[in-house]
Formats: C-alpha cells, structure tokens, sequence
C-alpha cells in the first residue's frame, strides 16, 4: 500500500497557512483550553454583530433543556425590515471542536448570507465539553431551535423556513439536531448546511490518518475533541447518532442538505461518506470538495479565490432553496 501522502494545497491557501506560523499549529490539547478560551472570549467581543448598523442585535436569555440552565441566543434582525413579510431564519450552530467558542464564533458568515438574501439570524450558545459532555451541547442545541421556532414571527422570521448551519463541530451539531429534530418530530428544518461539519468520532478514515500532523486540524486534536464529549465511549460501539451524526443508521427524512469539505482536512472522507448515504437514503445533498483547501480555510484566507468560490456556492444554494 503506497504511503500516505497529503493531497498538495491550493498555492494561495498554502502561503497563507505558511503566514499564519505556529499560530496554524494542528494539534490541541486540553492543557490549552483556558487559555484558548480566554483569547477567543476577548476577540470574539470586538465583533460587530450588528454589520455596520444592517442588522438589529440582541442576547436574549431563553429556557434550556428541561432541568438544565437556561441558554443565551443571539437575534440579528435587518434593521430596516419594517412590516415585511417574515423572513427566512438562518439557526447557526458555532464551531470550535465542542470544547471552545461562543454564539458569536463564525457568525459572520451567516450574517453576510442574511445581508445578501434578507434573513433573521439566530445564534446559539452552547454548554462546552469536557465540563458539559454529550448530550449537553444538541440538548441546548435543540432547546434554542424550539424556542426560535416557536416565536419565530415574534422576531421577524418564518417559521417554515428555518435552516441550521454550522461549521466544524457546529456543523456536526447542525446535522445531530436535523437527526434529532426528525426523530422527536420537532420543527420542521428546511435545510441545513453542513461546512466541514465534524461528525465521526472513530477516526478511522483514509484522510484522518493521511491528514495527521497537517493543517489546523488534525487527528489528535479531533480524539482531543470526541474525548472531551465522549469520554470512555469514544470510538466504541454505544455512541449515539445525536453525538456523532455519522453513527445514524438511517438518513432518511432530513431537510435537503450542503456539505463542504477541503480535500486536505482531515473530516474530508467523513463529509463524503455522510452526503454518499444521505443520497443512498433518497435525500437531497449538494457536496463540493476544494481542491487544495486545509481545515477552516475560508476562514484563514478569506480573499484566496477558492475561499471566495466556498462561500458564493454556499450562498447560491441557499438562494436556491429559498426561491423554490
């Protein structure tokens, strides 16, 4: 069997990700969390939620899973909706491998979709592992989509056309609340997208161990990750489908679906496999697969070309979905 080489990156993401030094760094332990949590806290308050005054922005405080704290959400309305008819709701779910982040992490990306098409955006934040493990984070997860469901015209959204979207390990709850959403008969999602979305904690793919030691995200920070949810039962054979979606035997009844992954990250044979059975399942799934692109790319290199193709594709298939 030939040795496992990475795929080559895509030039400009390559001297970005040399620019970006030790700060690019792929492995992640725990002895780092406080400290990562308190930079990204501190960074994470300089962001303008309300995009140069086109959204109005607001923490509310809303009821948590039965028996668990209550959840904080964050609301961006466009500030110039006046009496419209509502608008579609973008429910975002942030990143930072469950251990890290908070309802303002990513958030941009969703904004921008919102300031292009006319959504309301809602945020959520929720409990971090190791503190909180599974099934603390989809609970909270779920616990805000029913509640913007159900006040949804409230806030100026629709509550028919509602689509989760998350990256990384949001985008790995992203599709654990669509399964969990499905199963208990909740609010009815009508997309989801699913970017580089961290859903198997087996870490038994071709490009896990042909990633490892590579980009910004590898193996050992993924186990670091699932462990910190998981605990013992990571990689064994009792995890469940809400804690990691690639689990879920059956795939059927989802909202139609957008995956992304780059083909130098380490989640890029999970996404595939995960849009193969949606499609095997009779679902409706859009996948692309960047050339040449690391983990969090877009991210990083916001004006390489293959950065700016990632997010018009992710835009026109949610314009799409709305128009239909």
């Amino acid at each position: 069997m030939p040795p496992l080489v990475p795929p080559p990156l895509d030039p400009e993401l390559a001297a970005a990700l040399e620019q970006l030094g030790d700060a690019a760094t792929p492995g992640f332990s725990l002895d780092e969390l406080e400290s990562a949590r308190a930079t990204g806290s501190e960074l994470l308050g300089l962001l303008d939620v309300t995009f140069d005054g086109a959204f109005e922005a607001e923490d509310r405080t809303v009821p948590g899973p039965e028996g668990a704290p209550d959840i904080s959400l964050l609301l961006c309305r466009p500030a110039r909706a006046g009496s419209a008819a509502p608008l579609p709701v973008l429910y975002h779910v942030h990143g930072g491998g469950m251990m890290l982040g908070t309802g303002r992490a990513g958030v941009d990306q969703p904004l921008a979709w919102a300031r292009e098409l006319g959504a309301v955006v809602v945020s959520v934040e929720y409990r971090l592992a190791p503190e909180h493990p599974h099934p603390a984070p989809v609970e909270d997860v779920y616990a805000g989509l029913l509640w913007t469901a159900g006040h949804a015209r409230e806030i100026g959204g629709d509550p028919d056309r509602i689509v989760v979207v998350g990256a990384s390990a949001g985008g790995g709850l992203a599709a654990a609340l669509a399964l969990l959403s499905r199963d208990r008969r909740g609010p009815r999602l009508l997309g989801q997208v699913l970017m580089a979305p961290m859903l198997d904690d087996r870490g038994e793919s071709v490009s896990s161990r042909q990633l490892a030691g590579f980009g910004v995200w590898d193996r050992t920070a993924n186990e670091t990750a699932w462990t910190a949810l998981l605990g013992d039962r990571r990689g064994g054979p009792d995890v469940p489908p809400y804690a990691a979606p690639a689990r879920a035997g059956d795939l059927s009844g989802l909202p139609p679906a957008y995956l992304d992954a780059g083909s130098a990250e380490t989640f890029r044979d999970e996404v595939v496999a995960y849009a193969s059975r949606i499609w095997q399942c009779g679902g409706e799934a859009e996948l692309h697969v960047w050339p040449g692109a690391f983990h969090g790319f877009d991210a990083l290199a916001p004006q390489a070309a293959l950065s700016r193709a990632a997010r018009a594709a992710r835009l026109a298939w949610l314009r799409r979905l709305w128009e239909r």
